[in-house]
Order: C-alpha cells, then sequence, then structure tokens
C-alpha cells in the first residue's frame, strides 16, 4: 500500500484553515491502508482513550501516572495502552523498572493527533479534559518533589565533592564560550544526571538527546527539562554502547562523566562513531589528582586526566583536539577538552608514486 511521506503531510496541516485541515486529512486517508484506518478510528472511539491521548500530548507518562491522573486501575489503564500501542498511536519507552508512553512519532497519523486542540468536544468532555490537566499538574509537582528529596538525601556528598574545585558557575559559562559559534545542532548529552548541561545548551541547540545510566537521574531531568522550546528526549543507555545511530549527532557534550569510566578511551571511541563529521565532542572532567576518597564517595574510576590521555585517545578516534582549558580554584582543577571529528577536508594530501599508485601523506 502507498505511504505518504511524513514532511509532506506536515506542509500540509501547517496552515490552520478548516478547508486546509480537511484537505490535508484526506490526503492521509488516501495515503494510509483501510485497515490501519479501521484500527486507529477503533481505537480512538473510546472516551478514556482519547484522554489518555489527550494528556500524552502535553508529556510522556508512566502507566502508573496515567492511572492517577484518570483515576483507574493500572490494569485497566494498561487495557487501554495496549489498544492504542497496537493501533499505531502510542509507542512505549522502557526506561529501566519503567514504561514511559508517549505519542508516535512520524507518520501521517501523529499529524492528527497533533490537531487534538481543534477536535470538537462537547462541553462535558472539555470539564473533564481540564480535570484531568489539573491532575497532570499534580503529576508534574510530584516529580518536582521526588527530584527535591534525591538531592536533599545526596546534598551532602555533592556539595563535598564541589567544595573541593572551582564554581560550577565558572565551569559552565567556560563551556558555553567554548561551544560558542559552533553548529550545536542535534546536541547528545552523555551521563546528564540531572539534566543541567541539556539545559543550558538548550538555548542554541535545535535538538537534545540526553542520556544517562540511571533512571533516578533520568527522572530528575525529566522534572527539570519539562517546557523547553526544543525536542528534549530523554534515553537510559550506557556511554559504551550509545543507542544512537552511525554520524547522526552534531555534537556531544561528556560533563563530569569520563571519571566512571573503567575504559575511557572506548567511550571516547563511541562517541566518536556517532559524531558527524565536523561535529564537536566537548569532555570537561578533572585533570589528574591523588583524591582516593572519590572511589568511595563518588564512584569515580579514573583520578582525572592528562592532556596527553586525552589526545591519544582523541586521535585513535579520528578527532582533533581543537581547543584546551584549564580551571584552578580547589583541590581539584577542572579541564575542557574539545574535539573535532575529522572529516574528509582533514584526510592528508595524496601523493603519486612513480608506479602511478596513489599513496596517503601522513598528517
Amino acid at each position: 500500500m502507498f505511504r505518504c511521506k511524513a514532511d509532506r503531510v506536515r506542509s500540509r496541516t501547517a496552515k490552520i484553515g478548516e478547508q486546509d485541515q480537511l484537505t490535508a486529512y484526506k490526503e492521509i486517508f488516501i495515503c494510509t491502508g483501510m485497515s490501519e484506518l479501521i484500527d486507529i478510528f477503533r481505537a480512538l472511539a473510546d472516551p478514556t482513550r482519547l484522554r489518555v491521548v489527550a494528556l500524552l500530548r502535553e508529556m510522556e507518562l508512566a502507566i502508573g501516572e496515567l492511572a492517577v491522573v484518570l483515576d483507574q486501575s493500572q490494569p485497566r489503564v494498561s487495557r487501554h495502552v495496549r489498544i492504542l500501542v497496537e493501533a499505531g498511536i502510542v509507542e512505549r519507552r522502557r526506561e529501566g523498572s519503567w514504561v514511559f508512553l508517549r505519542i508516535a512519532k512520524g507518520g501521517p497519523i501523529a499529524e492528527i493527533i497533533g490537531q487534538a486542540e481543534n477536535w470538537p468536544f462537547s462541553a462535558r468532555e472539555a470539564l473533564v479534559i481540564a480535570h484531568d490537566a489539573r491532575r497532570l499538574a499534580a503529576v508534574r509537582d510530584e516529580r518536582v518533589a521526588v527530584a527535591e528529596r534525591y538531592f536533599a538525601e545526596h546534598a551532602a556528598e555533592w556539595d563535598a565533592i564541589r567544595s573541593r574545585h572551582v564554581a560550577e558557575s565558572e565551569v559552565e559559562a567556560a563551556m558555553l564560550a567554548m561551544m560558542h559559534n559552533r553548529r550545536l545542532g542535534h546536541l547528545l548529552d552523555i551521563g546528564t544526571g540531572t539534566g543541567r548541561m541539556a539545559e543550558i545548551f538548550a538555548p542554541t541547540a535545535r535538538r537534545i538527546t540526553a542520556l544517562d545510566r540511571s533512571p533516578e537521574m533520568l527522572r530528575i531531568a525529566r522534572s527539570k527539562l519539562a517546557g523547553q522550546a526544543i525536542p528534549v528526549d530523554l534515553v537510559q543507555g550506557d556511554f559504551l554502547n550509545l543507542p544512537v545511530g552511525d554520524a547522526s549527532v552534531d555534537s556531544i557534550v561528556i560533563h563530569q562523566a569520563l571519571h566512571f569510566a573503567h575504559e575511557p578511551d572506548r567511550v571516547i571511541a563511541e562517541a566518536s562513531r556517532v559524531l558527524r563529521g565536523g561535529g564537536h565532542l566537548l569532555v570537561v572532567d578533572f585533570a589528574p589528582h591523588e583524591d582516593e576518597a572519590l572511589r568511595n564517595l563518588a564512584a569515580h574510576a579514573r583520578l582525572g586526566f592528562s592532556d596527553a590521555q586525552i589526545r591519544g585517545w582523541f586521535a585513535s578516534a579520528r578527532l582533533l583536539l581543537e581547543n584546551t582549558q584549564t580551571l584552578e580554584g580547589g583541590e581539584l582543577v577542572v579541564k575542557l577538552w574539545l574535539g573535532r571529528r575529522r572529516s574528509d577536508e582533514d584526510q592528508p594530501p595524496v601523493a603519486h608514486d612513480g608506479d602511478g599508485q596513489n599513496k596517503r601523506l601522513a598528517a
């Protein structure tokens, strides 16, 4: 069956006029298989599932959170969600033991769901949706409260580390200055933690993928990053096996995360794999130190890195070390290293030997 390109449909639905919407929907109906349309309409032909769609348009939610907002049991909500998933309207995303739900990305039906605010709800239905919105706000507040409790429980540990180096505000200012006038595009934040790096780079990035291994940290980041003007995808994953395609991001930040790696050279190589040619990798970590307490206090596997180490790992991963910066101001010295992924233009010139063979000159 013929399929429409999503961007083709998107261009039709960009206009808000009723006639334009009808034209776009007609194209969707033509381009979508009849059996798929039947599944979609059946899935949406239920008040609870319409409420679920309206809620997921606002934010990603776990099944338990949906059950709280809808004031229904989790098994009942799960049955409704399964129908929406099977119809291609909603998709699941696993994060540790949690499963989050969101409106499916791409495809013609996503454009119809995107026009949900224009659906002709009755006055009674509008009251129900307004009630759901208030309960959704309570879910947001609870996420913030959980994050605050987590911070309170670990504040002493983090304060102990922060007190040993220059203020974070100076580190962030240096990072922003080093990435100034460089194309961030789709930025990958490896080891996002609380989401602070994603937060400070959001104004100049086109899209952000924030990755962390810890579901707890991702829940904190989700609370912090709610309401950003650009798309922010929160992903659970390992920095040794990034769930990202080759050459698919424009810039990468690894802020105070490399010291958790037992094999930091592999982390750098994996970051380079997903970075497009000409893209930038910014690593921020400590210079070499002898503070063994950090191994037990904060699970540091490495006690800092030297310029020579970073330069060697960058070179092995086809990254050119463009800039470094040292920030002193405490027992621990903070270092910034900026690398650029080699592109075809960076290849050494080719010379021709007497046999007509091409030989690559050393860079």
